[in-house]
């Protein structure tokens, strides 16, 4: 039998301006290298089920990190961190860069990494996946998760998000893996189509799967929402789609 062990812990990371922020990382036992993964968490929070996915990400061989991007917004359970920042306008898209960057920079300092990283984010924070993926070069991958609000009315545009993500495809740097619900309404069917035919416009290297039977959030076995067999296969998918271009 193959022993099997990893470490896990709560850090400090230098996020947007050099700021302080949280995050959690995991990563297998042993010298690696290993490819990186950046988990950017959904809008309920920096919780517990965003620490199960990045333990996850180093049962299947990669150094993960998940960044606290409510950081900013003081302590607390995830809820109350959440619904305070939900009540001041959520977190600037600048900002949300600027510590996913920080979060890219820490692994890629690490001397157990395979010099490759990608990024992946469910619901905000597949929006925000796909919006950092826009604004660096510093990444291999992404994986959006049904991200909401990528495509945005003007009615919706704000100092905080001055700027609908899907303004921003022309300067998509790398592979992305979409996954969505067709019953899902952010982002609606129709919305995915207009995401993508501005990826197909902008000649961009993606790939899009869309799932019947299942809306906003399937991969949450603690929902309503919660789709096993979607789920099954986009795990699939995710765990394909890094392999092949993390894996060294």
């Amino acid at each position: 039998m193959r022993y099997e062990g990893m470490i896990a812990e709560t850090i400090t990371i230098a996020g947007n301006n050099g700021e302080n922020i949280s995050a959690y990382v995991a990563r297998p036992l042993g010298a690696g290298p290993f490819p990186g993964v950046v988990l950017m968490h959904h809008n309920p929070g920096w919780d517990e089920l965003y620490r199960e996915f990045t333990r996850k990400f180093a049962d299947h061989g990669y150094a993960a990190i998940s960044h606290n991007l409510f950081h900013r917004a003081g302590d607390g359970s995830p809820e109350d961190v959440s619904a305070r920042v939900r009540a001041d306008g959520g977190v600037p898209d600048a900002q949300v860069v600027g510590d996913t960057e920080g979060a890219v920079q820490w692994l890629r300092a690490q001397p157990y990494h395979n010099g490759k990283v990608g990024v992946i984010g469910s619901c905000s924070g597949g929006r925000h996946t796909f919006l950092f993926a826009c604004h660096t070069k510093s990444i291999d991958a992404a994986v959006e998760l049904w991200g909401g609000r990528v495509v945005m009315s003007k009615e919706e545009l704000n100092p905080k998000t001055p700027v609908a993500p899907i303004d921003f495809t022309k300067n998509l740097s790398c592979p992305l893996l979409g996954l969505f619900g067709n019953d899902d309404k952010g982002p609606s069917p129709e919305q995915v189509n207009l995401h993508e035919a501005e990826l197909k416009k902008h000649g961009k290297n993606y790939e899009f799967h869309r799932y019947d039977g299942a809306a906003h959030g399937f991969f949450y076995y603690d929902r309503p929402n919660y789709r096993q067999e979607q789920a099954m296969d986009g795990w699939k998918k995710v765990f394909a789609f890094f392999q092949k271009y993390l894996a060294k």
